[in-house]
């Protein structure tokens, strides 16, 4: 069976909603779309079995960047995607640019959006903005404020300035000025910390939740009466019971007949996920949905091998991987307020112990960022096309609550 490893960048606009997903193969060095196989009938049958359902898994309904060699173009293996749901990045480097600029003509009178990558701002890519929608720019190798002379050339293309490596809140203010429209990096996961803040009611209420939710034995009258003050809560669990008890012959109308049905450990995920869901704005959504995958994510790995001795905190520790994000708090103030198990804390505040190991791991294998997932999965003698399958699983499983 063909199988290949795929990660994901959030791709933002200025007010951090999410507009795609940059799709990293790590079949590559290059993070490109894999050149699977000569025989254009064999390569087709692979893509829609294997590699299609996939992508539309990772990306959650948002579109698709995705980075094609020369020679996919050259085969045609884009065509096998819907126009509306991908966006072909083609790499301006070391590119011969007549033949290029040839492939982009024929994607772009196919209907299909072109990004130009690598972007270098010579004026001899100028011939291809009739027929890119992108132009994305490296701003560790490219000064954006050479994108000044760029936008005034560009505008008349309506073509969109997309930065890559955005790494802060504070280069994010100065690209905005510079006219950059999307942002590419892990800038969204730097809590915006105002010192002196005080909680919002409906945050410090779910923070309670939250709270009620760690306790051991959990009180589920406590628990009930929190959600009891907020109907969309009420209908929200018991909704998200119901689906997963659909073996059951009574439907489960309270929280003690579902802690009955299901046990308290599958419960406090449910209650820890609703009061997620409560305290996030769209600033910090996509944040938000990292964590959620992260958790199954955590909990899926940890089912074997090395880390099913902390198979129990693994989803926890994955929802609350973002919550600094959520609340606009430093973590080691959060973990004051909720009582977390100790290996939990070190997991969330320094990555340390296994259970921080795991937590390491799952994310870079999200992200992307292969030279930490290599030695992780080779240290505790993991299956990379097991942990794949369970990653495309935790996507879809996240993409459900939005639907």
């Amino acid at each position: 069976m063909y199988s290949t490893y795929i990660a994901r960048q959030a791709i933002l606009d200025r007010n951090a909603n999410t507009i795609g997903y940059e799709l990293l193969f790590r079949d590559s060095p290059k993070n490109e779309f894999p050149l699977i196989d000569p025989d254009v009938a064999s390569s087709k049958l692979i893509i829609q079995n294997h590699i299609h359902g996939d992508i539309e898994a990772i990306t959650m309904g948002k579109t698709a960047f995705i980075n094609f060699t020369e020679e996919c173009l050259v085969n045609k293996f884009p065509l096998l995607f819907d126009p509306n749901s991908i966006v072909i990045e083609i790499m301006s480097k070391g590119s011969d640019i007549a033949r290029l600029l040839k492939l982009a003509k024929l994607y772009h009178q196919r209907g299909y959006q072109l990004a130009l990558t690598e972007y270098d701002t010579d004026p001899k890519w100028d011939v291809f903005f009739p027929y890119i929608a992108f132009i994305k720019v490296d701003i560790d190798v490219i000064n954006p404020k050479r994108l000044f002379a760029v936008t005034e050339r560009i505008k008349p293309h309506d073509i969109k300035l997309v930065a890559e490596k955005v790494e802060s809140n504070l280069q994010l203010l100065s690209l905005v000025e510079v006219g950059f429209n999307y942002y590419q990096g892990y800038f969204y996961h730097e809590p915006e910390i105002i010192e002196g803040q005080t909680l919002a009611p409906v945050k410090a209420q779910m923070m309670q939740l939250m709270n009620e939710a760690f306790k051991t034995p959990l009180d589920f009258n406590a628990i009930a009466d929190i959600i009891s003050h907020d109907v969309q809560l009420s209908v929200g669990l018991l909704k998200m019971v119901n689906n997963v008890a659909t073996g059951t012959r009574v439907e489960i109308t309270s929280l003690k007949q579902a802690v009955a049905y299901l046990g308290e450990e599958k419960v406090r995920q449910f209650v820890s996920i609703l009061a997620l869901s409560k305290l996030t704005t769209e600033k910090t959504e996509e944040a938000a949905k990292q964590a959620l995958v992260t958790a199954k994510l955590m909990e899926a790995i940890a089912s074997q091998g090395m880390f099913v001795e902390i198979k129990d905190l693994a989803f926890i520790t994955g929802l609350l991987s973002s919550i600094d994000v959520v609340l606009g708090q430093p973590i080691s103030e959060v973990v004051k307020q909720i009582p977390l198990a100790q290996q939990i804390e070190l997991a969330l505040l320094g990555k340390d112990g296994l259970l921080g190991e795991l937590l390491q791991l799952t994310t870079s294998y999200i992200l992307g960022n292969s030279d930490d997932i290599n030695s992780l999965i080779d240290t505790y003698m993991l299956d990379a096309q097991v942990i794949h399958q369970e990653f495309v699983a935790a996507s879809k499983w996240c993409q459900s609550f939005s639907n």
